[in-house]
């Protein structure tokens, strides 16, 4: 029996669609993803194109000081944010429906599935960014993949998604190990630029020449805004935390997803401060405001010359690569899950006969195609599609920690239909001393969370509320098919909210005032 089969599986006395751990027995199977492989799905995929583009992206808002604050707030934040997922996975280990079952038992079913849809379009729209990066660099050397033939790039990107296609559809395990080869070969360039630019490149007057920004030619403004302006790079470098959570059935105990989100976490966070440290001490904020998406390689190059670029180029692509393959696995998560929750059709969680879900794999496939189209031909960045994945992570971001915090003051959920049952009450008891401290967590995250979006560019919030509207078609459809509730009244408070902003963001499009 395949671990997928496991899921289709409701366990006696529960409420359908929720998922518990299932009781071993005659024929079964025990999931079999190591810790290790846990580990490496969460480094190859928060260590993909972002940290190659993070030289460039915080020079061009930021000055070494704010860097520094802006990296502690967050540190703070993203280790509170996995925390709650750390804490989760302990308090409710039956909520198997990864990162969206949790605002889907705290808020409702309609808060949910928004959670898992934004996360699911998230990962699409970075797809297409990640492949973006991918050709851009190799444009370098190519040129017939360069920005000026965006016609052959747009081909060379669909050609490389179907791919991808092929191979996770072929099952989890495949895809897994070549998630795991790929992460330990890209994390090499990496330590490659760590040990040069410290040793050869790094110069403590340059990195504190203009410390705060405020110099003459500053153009990055307070130090408020500074780090503010950093604040979505340097979570779109942290998406991929919660990639344990995300595979938690396939865990082989508990423990493992906890201490692999926590040790994944420390791993980059190392890597992302270095890095970006490093950079201000090789070239000036000004200079690096000005380099090109894979500014990494650039930094290198002012370093040891051509050599270093083509060795970090080389880097960001098999980096490129291995987070291609962990985000094209986890996109399709979020579908399936929400299919065999019965929140759309069933038949998108279909899985194949060696494990994979094929169905929801090929939906995401499609769609990430029809947003090569888009972006191409409005020439969107490569910045423009992360901040808005951005955006759409940190919607199940947010209600895991809301959901955490109702937990350790209440004991459930806010608002949820199974109120009171197994469903929400079930999990171990917490001692008073402890549950204060994951209130505490639960805070922060929520705190921060809420930070996030307002240190967000406005117009990506308004084009994350469109992103959400194409899946009522599929929610309602199915609420209406099994003849259950569609909205509550705390659902029609959040749809109309939704509608609002969409409706403003649909006024900006087609006025013009504002562009991907």
């Amino acid at each position: 029996m395949h671990y997928f089969e496991l899921m289709l599986k409701d366990t006696a006395g529960t409420s359908p669609g929720i998922h518990t751990a299932p009781s071993a027995g005659p024929g079964a199977t025990s999931p079999t993803v190591p810790m290790r492989t846990l580990i490496a799905l969460i480094v190859g995929s928060m260590v993909g194109a972002g940290i190659f583009s993070l030289p460039q992206n915080i020079g061009s808002v930021a000055a070494p000081g704010a860097m520094l604050i802006g990296w502690v707030i967050a540190g703070v934040g993203m280790l509170a944010v996995a925390f709650v997922f750390h804490i989760l996975a302990r308090r409710k280990p039956h909520l198997d429906s990864g990162v969206y079952s949790y605002a889907r038992v705290g808020l409702g079913d309609f808060v949910g599935f928004c959670s898992a849809w934004g996360y699911w379009l998230g990962s699409v729209i970075a797809q297409v960014g990640y492949a973006t990066l991918f050709f851009g660099t190799l444009g370098h050397y190519v040129p017939v993949f360069s920005s000026e033939n965006r016609v052959t790039s747009a081909l060379a990107v669909s050609v490389l998604t179907w791919v991808i296609f092929a191979v996770v559809a072929g099952g989890v395990k495949q895809a897994a190990f070549l998630t795991t080869v790929t992460t330990i070969v890209k994390i090499l360039p990496l330590l490659a630029f760590i040990i040069l630019v410290a040793f050869l490149g790094f110069s403590w007057d340059r990195f504190t020449v203009d410390f705060w920004g405020t110099g003459a030619n500053s153009t990055v403004g307070s130090v408020f805004d500074q780090v503010k302006g950093i604040m979505v790079f340097t979570v779109w470098v942290f998406i991929g935390v919660e990639g344990a959570s995300v595979y938690s059935r396939q865990a082989r105990s508990r423990k493992d997803i906890s201490r692999a989100t926590i040790i994944g976490f420390f791993a980059v966070l190392a890597l992302l401060v270095t890095i970006s440290s490093l950079s201000f001490g090789v070239l000036t904020q000004q200079e690096l405001a000005v380099l090109p998406d894979n500014s990494m390689a650039s930094v290198l190059e002012a370093v040891v010359g051509d050599w270093g670029a083509a060795l970090i180029s080389a880097g960001l692509c098999l980096s490129v690569l291995g987070a291609y393959v962990s985000w094209q696995m986890l996109c399709a998560e979020p579908l399936a899950l929400m299919a065999m929750d019965g929140l759309i059709p069933r038949r998108v969680g279909t899985i194949n006969s060696r494990g994979a879900a094929w169905v929801a794999q090929l939906i995401s496939t499609i769609v990430i195609q029809l947003f090569i189209v888009i972006f191409f031909l409005n020439e969107t960045t490569y910045v423009s599609m992360v901040q808005l994945a951005t955006i759409l992570y940190l919607v199940p971001y947010f209600f895991a920690a809301l959901y955490l915090v109702a937990l350790a003051t209440r004991g459930r959920g806010i608002s949820h239909p199974h109120a009171g049952t197994l469903i929400d009450d079930s999990g171990p008891t917490i001692p008073p001393r402890e549950n204060t401290r994951h209130a505490m967590v639960g805070i922060a995250a929520t705190v921060y969370s809420i930070w996030l979006f307002y240190a967000a560019d406005p117009k990506y919030l308004l084009f994350g509320a469109i992103a959400l509207l194409p899946g009522l078609i599929p929610y309602v459809g199915t609420r209406l098919y099994r003849r259950e509730q569609v909205f509550n009244a705390f659902e029609w408070g959040v749809l109309v909210l939704l509608l609002v902003a969409a409706g403003f963001g649909a006024a900006g499009l087609i006025g013009g005032g504002l562009t991907l």
